[in-house]
């Protein structure tokens, strides 16, 4: 059985005084977070600063040296990613994560056949997968990839390989949803576009983002966690975290001057 924790109702994700080492150098350092269901979050920070190990930690690819994390009040420590993902967290990576040589269609039917009951079988025929199918195609619709069903993954567009990932991220039906530098690589159009995406797919699901570009984040983010140096140095609206001192001083620098100034 799955211990139950004392996390508030309404908690979609709580990190517990997590701690992560690699050797002796600690990389993160205490992080204390309880995020709401429904919220969007922005996790920004230097280089270096422990973004992606805190990502690695919460979806299972590392394990906490202590502290906990917890999935709606259900403990996380030492599951592995594929049961995370089954307990209703689910992600993508920086470095797109994608079947090249499958089309839309099958990259994104991949993702909805478990949720949906269909586990380990040779008894069916896939194109007989009615409610499997119908799925797939709100996603293609939902992701703006109906156009492409039958292009393989690998020749779409950056753009839309990006897209792609995030169909399938969001596949499986997760409540709770980690994006890891989602527009990076993407032209300014393709980012404004990117955005409303993901604010449109994520609707009703608790949302995390590593993000760099200072717009995407102001600009989707309910609420901004910054973390450096493996500790979280404040965790509050955009408009608060925008005139922190110590967030300016740390990361933000000029890039809020020039956004409180109308620019990116």
């Amino acid at each position: 059985m799955t211990p139950e924790s004392s996390s508030p109702k309404g908690i979609a994700l709580e990190l517990k005084d997590l701690r992560k080492n690699f050797g002796k150098t600690e990389i993160i350092r205490g992080i204390n977070l309880a995020v709401p269901s429904g919220e969007r979050v922005g996790i920004i920070g230097p280089n270096g600063a422990g973004k992606s190990t805190l990502f690695n930690l919460i979806s299972g690819r590392f394990e906490p040296t202590s502290g906990e994390v917890l999935l709606h009040g259900q403990r996380l420590n030492g599951k592995k990613p594929f049961e995370i993902n089954r307990m209703g967290l689910s992600r993508s990576f920086q470095i797109t994560n994608i079947f090249p040589k499958l089309s839309v269609f099958e990259n994104l039917r991949c993702g909805v056949l478990w949720s949906l009951g269909y586990k380990y079988t040779f008894l069916k025929f896939l194109a007989d997968l009615d409610d499997a199918n119908e799925r797939t195609d709100e996603l293609m619709e939902m992701v703006k990839l109906d156009k492409k069903r039958d292009v393989l993954a690998m020749n779409l567009t950056y753009a839309e390989q990006r897209a792609l990932e995030i169909g399938i991220t969001i596949a499986g039906g997760a409540s709770v949803i980690l994006l890891d530098e989602p527009t990076a690589g993407m032209s300014k159009s393709e980012t404004t576009r990117f955005i409303k995406l993901i604010k449109d797919v994520t609707v009703g699901k608790t949302l995390l983002t590593v993000e760099h570009d200072m717009g995407v984040v102001f600009g989707l983010a309910d609420k901004i966690a910054v973390v450096v140096y493996g500790e979280l140095l404040a965790y509050d609206v955009p408009e608060a975290v925008r005139a922190n001192a110590r967030v300016q001083e740390a990361y933000l620098g000029s890039a809020v001057a020039d956004s409180q100034a109308g620019g990116h």
